[in-house]
């Protein structure tokens, strides 16, 4: 199956053995499952798949402490890439994070933008783990519904 080989390679190039490289692939299986109502009939189906599959190995990879560095200064002499983005096209995180309430930003920025466990960050904010949960899983809801309005 693709999905394993595509697992596969992303842990050995992060430096990781690839025994665990099944539970990945069904963290995947099941998000593509959960999330099949996200995919937009008109776009190829691989490259959705394929993104899932990508975010399942970098959680994994964040809940097991890796950690990726990439020195700058390999990068100082080189031209600079041209870009070349429709900015009127782009969507500003800032401003769509800045939309949520306080408490649901700050739960956002911290388990999926800092990469902290939701026992921490429940801890932090004085709430249960289960209440933080639900909060991100809204949270999320509520990003992904203003993301779609802002594409049409």
């Amino acid at each position: 199956m693709w999905l394993r080989s595509i697992v596969r390679r992303g842990l050995i190039s992060a430096g990781r053995g690839t025994a665990d490289g099944e539970d990945i692939v069904q963290e995947a299986l099941l998000a593509m499952h959960l999330k099949r109502d996200t995919w937009d009939a008109t776009q190829p189906l691989e490259p959705w798949l394929r993104a899932i599959a990508r975010y399942k190995l970098i959680d994994y990879l964040r809940r097991h402490g890796f950690r990726d560095h990439v020195d700058i200064d390999d990068f100082a002499n080189s031209p600079e890439a041209a870009v070349d983005a429709d900015t009127s096209a782009t969507i500003d995180s800032r401003q769509m994070l800045a939309s949520l309430p306080e408490r649901q930003r700050r739960i956002v920025e911290e388990i999926s933008l800092e990469g902290r466990r939701a026992a921490d960050v429940a801890a932090r904010l004085g709430m249960s783990e289960g209440a933080v949960r639900v909060s991100l899983h809204r949270a999320l809801k509520a990003l992904a519904a203003l993301y779609r309005r802002d594409r049409t």
